[in-house]
């Protein structure tokens, strides 16, 4: 650098500066949902969260389609074509808001469009996908079963032949969007091995009644899927996959959009503690004047901009085509436990105050507990790195 070169300002939303390495595109999506965020949901979502339910979830479908942001790094069918990066971006801002509106979004793309669009026969693609884009049809993934959830090659679902049709039986739990979904794709076994099956909800024996009692992901549709001697008929089926390797590589793009939207918590509860700590005043001052606060600031400020840079790294790997599911283990092991932990972090910050929903902390920290385990739990993520470490297989 040339001695008389001048260093931009020191931007303390952006310390590293790491919008230097987003593209114009990049930028504009990005602030497209923040903006969408900030005036369709934020206003809202401590009301949603504190009542258990989301409500409009479907007006909300149709506008996050209006956005682009349904199967948004999908090509086709109405897609957007978005980059890796771009879908990382629209994740984070999204969670920054409420995880539970990130799941919808992760669900319906990275999950049973997904599954469709890299699986499905042409015909599949061309009847759902579309409506799925737009958000006219809300889609689930059914593969977490109430005994198996971290093994699911036990899965107890089980699709069976019947002349030329197949006949499904067997229960999923836990399910985003399950309820209020027109469309869910399950995977069960077969006597081929594990398939996907795309499935009406409106099917004969199909039903998926809403789990109550939750204390994490308040703000969001989670059932129970019940198949019993649902019929589908022969093309139902996904013809260009067989075995695990369909439902995991669908999980490893979901887990993608996880290691972007936890940071997106984290700088929720990070700029709501910065912004606490300047207005909070204790003995006469700030409580951001005392070198106890400024040390959780900076540590919370050094782990958040660490794990978008992470993110940023494995977003540009995948535009590349050189993502691995390992990549995606490391990303989301480290991004959701050091966005719980800046929760809890900013909690103490904000003392006492930190407990309420006037401010958005413990609602991002009980989100977080969810997204911690879903999709992959913390020790299998461990032993997914570990195995790749040492070349020896802990899962036996």
């Amino acid at each position: 650098m040339a001695a008389s070169a001048k260093l931009p300002p020191f931007d303390p939303a952006d310390p590293l500066g790491i919008d230097d390495l987003l593209e114009p595109e990049d930028i504009a999506v990005r602030d497209t949902v923040r903006s969408w965020a900030a005036d369709r949901v934020l206003p809202q979502v401590a009301e949603w969260y504190e009542r258990g339910e989301l409500p409009g979830i479907r007006e909300l479908a149709k506008e996050l389609g209006g956005l682009g942001a349904l199967g948004m790094s999908l090509t086709g069918y109405g897609c957007a074509g978005a980059s890796a990066v771009q879908y990382g971006l629209a994740c984070l801002e999204l969670e920054a808001a409420d995880s539970g509106i990130r799941s919808l979004v992760s669900v319906q793309g990275s999950l049973a469009m997904y599954a469709i669009h890299r699986f499905g026969s042409e015909e599949q693609k061309q009847r759902w996908l579309p409506g799925m884009a737009a958000g006219d049809v809300i889609g689930c993934f059914g593969l977490t079963e109430p005994d198996h959830g971290s093994d699911p090659a036990s899965m107890r679902t089980y699709a069976k032949r019947d002349g030329t049709d197949w006949v499904l039986n067997g229960r999923k739990m836990w399910i985003t969007n399950g309820s209020v979904a027109g469309v869910a794709v399950v995977w069960a076994r077969t006597d081929d091995g594990i398939r996907g099956f795309v499935v009406p909800t409106d099917a004969a024996g199909f039903s998926a009644p809403e789990i109550k009692h939750k204390w994490s992901l308040r703000a969001s549709v989670t059932s129970e899927l019940v198949l019993d001697d649902v019929r589908l008929p022969a093309d139902a089926v996904l013809p260009e996959v067989v075995g695990l390797k369909g439902p995991l590589s669908c999980l490893s793009h979901a887990r993608y959009g996880i290691v972007w939207g936890a940071m997106g918590a984290a700088r929720s509860c990070f700029e709501a503690a910065v912004d606490y700590a300047k207005s909070r005043e204790q003995f006469g001052r700030p409580i951001g004047g005392f070198q106890l606060t400024q040390a959780k600031l900076a540590d919370m400020a050094v782990e958040l901009h660490k794990g978008i840079l992470l993110a940023h790294h494995l977003g540009r790997r995948m535009d590349a085509g050189r993502l691995r599911p390992e990549q995606v283990s490391f990303g989301k092991l480290n991004n959701v436990r050091e966005a719980i932990e800046i929760c809890r972090t900013a909690r103490t910050v904000l003392g006492a105050n930190g407990i309420s929903l006037e401010y958005p902390v413990m609602r991002h920290a009980t989100n977080l507990e969810s997204v911690l385990t879903y999709e992959g739990t913390v020790e299998m993520h461990q032993l997914v790195l570990g195995k790749a470490l040492t070349g020896l297989d802990a899962f036996r």
